[in-house]
């Protein structure tokens, strides 16, 4: 209980304390409420001074404005009145100026006028007497070339004669020289004579009777030579004409065939088999084993192709041996016969070595004229040589021996005189072959002209056909007999199949052209065979074909060489030429014809 009691003594005290802080609060909230009313009362009184404040600064700012205002148009206007004044002064002094600069150049001109006239006349004057002076050098210079043409003139009589002098002197010396030695040889000669005349006098009758003998014996053994000669001409003629029957027995179109020996390059698994059965004789005949294949019943069979041909090269064969069996034909060529040798086949196939090696056909070729030519000199007959060289490029005539950018631009044609059997090409270089080094100089320069490329089927493979063509015109100064021959040397582009050589842009170009022109070789050999008198054969479907017209059409001693390769990727090729070979070998043309004729007594 007395807890109790405790506990509600402190709770009175504690509100006696908390009413004593209450009105503590009450006071003081008091003093708060009074002090506020004071400051708010200030507040008002300095938000009046503070409105009365920005009246007068406004009304001050007014003031301000108006007086700028005033300021600025006072000044507008005197501004205005200056720029006025300043413009009427300047006009006054443009004006002043421009008088003045009229005046002046009215003077200025003036003077320049009087000027101008006074320099004319003393230009004039000086011009006159240019004229007047250089009258006189002219003259004096024609006085002093007439005088230095005459003392050269003079100088070269001068060298001339002592030249002259100089070799009389020489020759007098010479001649002095051997006046000497002939009167020792000629006095020994008196003493041996004078020793012979004592000999004859004392045996004149037997010394007259050998004379006589000798004499006969001379003229006996002159006309025997006379005889001889005769008979060496007639045999000469007797030559020619049996070698043309040999030829022709041979025929007119014959058909070589060479195998290209393996390169170094080619590949050692991938050799054709090619066999010769008769190589150790006639050599005449090839035989290509063909692509095996399987028949219906599962066998494996391989087709034997065999070829017969005038003459088989094996790979084996030199230049040289070929040359020895073509030799005839250019002798043919010098006997007045037009003579066409050309070498077909695929690329890569060895006609281009064939024809231009450094050991071809080309070079021997001419070589072998030059030496019969030779021959034949002490048997009355003369003879000289023209060489031209041309190829066909996209049906296109080039000069080989011309400028390399005129090709394709300069226009070549074609032209046959159909009664003398001849063809001439306008506008290319002929050269006269007077030595056998100017061969191999426009050989050279045609290789270099000459267009390559490479393709698949090939490293340098060529892209046209060349034509060498050698003019031979010979003449016997002793019967008055005159012929005229020609060789044709053709070395073909080769063929290729555009699956095999990949051609594409120009080299597709070139390679359709190619063997379109090949193809029109065909046709024409293919209308020459059937033998029809009067038949159309196209030679005008190809510039090669056209160009050979005389060298195919029987007017010529024709050889085609069918050249083939040794590889087995190229069998399909090798059995397409050799099928060609075949055609052409089977082909008869008709008998050429001599172009040579008498001279006229």
């Amino acid at each position: 209980m007395k807890a109790v009691i405790t506990e509600n003594n402190e709770l009175k005290d504690m509100i006696e304390i908390h009413k004593t802080r209450t009105n503590e609060c009450e006071s003081m909230q008091l003093q708060l409420l009074s002090g506020n009313a004071s400051l708010r009362t200030e507040l008002d009184t300095t938000k009046g001074k503070l409105t009365a404040s920005l009246n007068d600064l406004e009304d001050a700012r007014r003031k301000h404005r108006f007086e700028i205002e005033d300021i600025k148009r006072h000044h507008s206007r005197e501004l205005d009145e200056v720029n006025h004044n300043a413009q009427e002064e300047a006009r006054n002094i443009g004006r002043k100026h421009s008088d003045e600069s009229t005046e002046l150049r009215r003077q200025l001109e003036n003077k320049l006028e009087e000027e101008k006239a006074l320099r004319l006349q003393a230009v004039q004057v000086l011009n006159n007497e240019g004229a007047l002076a250089q009258e006189k050098a002219e003259v004096e210079m024609d006085r002093k070339d007439k005088a230095l043409r005459a003392t050269q003139a003079d100088l070269h009589q001068s060298r001339s004669d002592l030249l002259r002098e100089q070799s009389l002197s020489n020759t007098l010396r010479s001649n002095l020289a051997e006046a000497a030695s002939s009167a020792i040889c000629l006095e020994a000669s008196m003493r041996s004579l004078r020793a012979k005349i004592d000999f004859l006098e004392s045996d004149n009758m037997s010394q007259s009777q050998a004379f006589a003998d000798l004499n006969g014996r001379l003229q006996d053994a002159i006309q025997s030579e006379m005889k001889a000669k005769e008979k060496l001409r007639s045999e000469e003629s007797l030559r020619r004409k049996l070698h043309n029957q040999v030829q022709e027995l041979k025929g007119n179109i014959r058909v070589f065939c060479r195998v290209r020996p393996s390169l170094g390059s080619d590949p050692a698994n991938e050799a054709a088999r090619i066999s010769f059965p008769d190589g150790e004789g006639d050599s005449r005949e090839v035989e290509v084993l063909g692509q095996e294949e399987k028949s219906s019943l599962g066998s494996i069979t391989t087709k034997t192709n065999a070829f017969a041909f005038d003459r088989v090269f094996t790979p084996t064969s030199q230049n040289a041996d070929v040359f020895d069996e073509i030799s005839q034909l250019v002798q043919s060529a010098l006997d007045g016969y037009n003579v066409c040798i050309f070498c077909y086949g695929q690329t890569g196939s060895g006609k281009t070595f064939t024809m231009s090696a450094d050991d071809g056909m080309i070079p021997r070729a001419v070589h072998q004229i030059y030496n019969t030519a030779q021959s034949l000199e002490e048997k009355g007959w003369k003879y000289s040589m023209e060489g031209s060289f041309v190829e066909v490029y996209n049906e296109n005539l080039n000069d080989l021996l011309g400028k390399s950018e005129e090709f394709d631009k300069k226009k070549h044609e074609i032209r046959h005189d159909m009664q003398k059997c001849k063809t001439t090409i306008t506008d290319i270089t002929t050269v006269n072959l007077d030595t056998p080094t100017k061969v191999e100089s426009i050989l050279q320069r045609a290789t270099a002209n000459r267009s390559v490329a490479a393709t698949n089927a090939n490293e340098r493979s060529s892209r046209s056909h060349s034509v060498f063509i050698l003019k031979l015109t010979g003449e016997n100064s002793v019967t008055g007999e005159k012929s005229e021959g020609t060789l044709n040397l053709v070395d073909l582009a080769g063929s290729e199949r555009l699956s095999h050589s990949k051609s594409t842009g120009d080299r597709l170009k070139e390679t359709q052209n190619i063997n379109r022109s090949l193809s029109c070789l065909g046709d024409v050999i293919g209308a020459l065979g059937q033998g029809k008198e009067g038949g159309h054969v196209p030679y005008r479907n190809s510039k090669l074909t056209y160009l050979l017209q005389f060298s195919l059409g029987g007017n010529s001693k024709t050889l085609m060489f069918v050249m083939i390769s040794p590889l087995q990727g190229h069998l399909s090729e090798t059995l397409t030429s050799l099928k060609f070979a075949t055609k052409v070998h089977n082909t008869h043309i008709g008998t050429a014809r001599r172009q040579a004729k008498v001279r006229d007594s």
